[in-house]
């Protein structure tokens, strides 16, 4: 069996492609400049929504690549209420919600905090509140103290995976780990260190669980400083769930190589990018919505207009009736058609031209 890259000496000299990863790295750089630049531009609301939004589908996506569905109302609740954001009908959180959602939030809004072993410790202690993984009793804020194998299959035909560094060596190989990353001297770009941190981390599997959740945890906290911000405008682990085969079989293939890891951030990079472009495009109708609320300032609009618009432009599901508009407000049919045609007057909505048994209407952005 091929050798795994721990066991080569110095492993952690890694080595890269330089052309093919300056590339990768140039056009992340580029799409992030720009997204911060159209960020800047919103208004605090607009900014926090865009915040929570994304805070939320990270949170979300980085335990679905383990298998576990959250609860999205608990995950935005307990975020919300963690960074002081006032919202209608927050719900209650349970206890591995709050626990996932605290470590993320330690992760981005403590970017500048060095990541020490007792930070650590306390994101693993989040992650498994009661010393469980499913019905297993796991090792809790503690390095594990038996050896990893990552298999699949049933009993008796498992294949393995992966051999994780030998338990006796991981204290040292994250002493290591941590004194790297916390080095400030070392000169490297911080996109680059959330990428090599990730794949670093995984390698040592330091956990008897959750070390997936903590190496995406530690990206984002790279990715913040690399933007000096703990503000989230993208999902790094909602870009990787929709690429989690290829996440899989990049890491598979990287774990057997001699040093040169080039594959790996290639991917890494390519990925981040992805996440980038579908903020950029989601971007577009968030400058669209500000636009239009600058613009409509002054305008005379109820709570139940602005509610609808703000649906409107937030991938309102279908077509706009009045019987729709009634049932969302939880109003009457008079004053649904009141409210729309007092819009109309306004410029705001138009009434759609095809006919039909039930008329229609759109927003008018100009």
């Amino acid at each position: 069996m091929a050798k795994y890259i721990y066991q080569y000496e110095n492993w952690t000299d890694f080595t890269w492609e330089n052309s093919a990863v300056s590339v990768a790295l140039g056009e992340v750089r580029l799409l992030q400049g720009k997204i911060l630049g159209q960020i800047h531009s919103l208004g605090f609301s607009m900014k926090e929504e865009k915040n929570l939004e994304m805070l939320t589908l990270d949170v979300l996506k980085s335990s679905e690549i383990e298998g576990e569905k959250l609860n999205y109302e608990q995950v935005r609740s307990s975020i919300a209420r963690r960074l002081g954001i006032n919202m209608a009908g927050l719900v209650t959180s349970s206890r591995n919600v709050e626990g996932i959602v605290e470590m993320m939030l330690d992760a981005t809004q403590n970017f500048k905090n060095p990541l020490t072993e007792e930070r650590l410790f306390g994101w693993h202690a989040a992650l498994f509140p009661i010393g469980y993984s499913g019905m297993y009793k796991i090792e809790v804020a503690q390095y594990r103290t038996e050896e990893m194998q990552v298999v699949s299959g049933a009993m008796g035909k498992e294949r393995v995976h992966y051999e994780a560094v030998p338990a006796k060596n991981v204290k040292a190989e994250m002493d290591k780990f941590l004194s790297w990353l916390n080095d400030d001297n070392i000169v490297i770009d911080s996109i680059l260190k959330a990428a090599i941190a990730h794949f670093w981390f995984i390698i040592i599997h330091p956990f008897d669980d959750g070390n997936g959740r903590i190496a995406r945890a530690i990206s984002d906290m790279l990715l913040a400083r690399s933007e000096n911000s703990s503000e989230r405008f993208y999902s790094l682990s909602n870009q990787i769930q929709q690429e989690k085969k290829l996440y899989y079989e990049t890491l598979k293939t990287e774990q057997h190589s001699n040093g040169d890891i080039t594959k790996w951030l290639v991917w890494f990079l390519t990925c981040l990018k992805h996440a980038l472009l579908e903020t950029e495009e989601s971007m577009q109708n968030i400058l669209l919505k500000a636009e239009f609320w600058e613009k409509h300032k002054a305008t005379p609009i109820n709570e139940r207009q602005r509610l609808m618009i703000n649906k409107l432009f937030d991938n309102f599901y279908g077509k706009l009736t009045s019987s729709k508009w009634a049932k969302i407000t939880k109003t009457s049919s008079d004053t649904a058609l009141r409210d729309i045609k007092d819009l109309i007057k306004k410029g705001i909505l138009q009434q759609e031209k095809q006919g039909g048994r039930s008329t229609n209407y759109t927003l008018v952005i100009k």
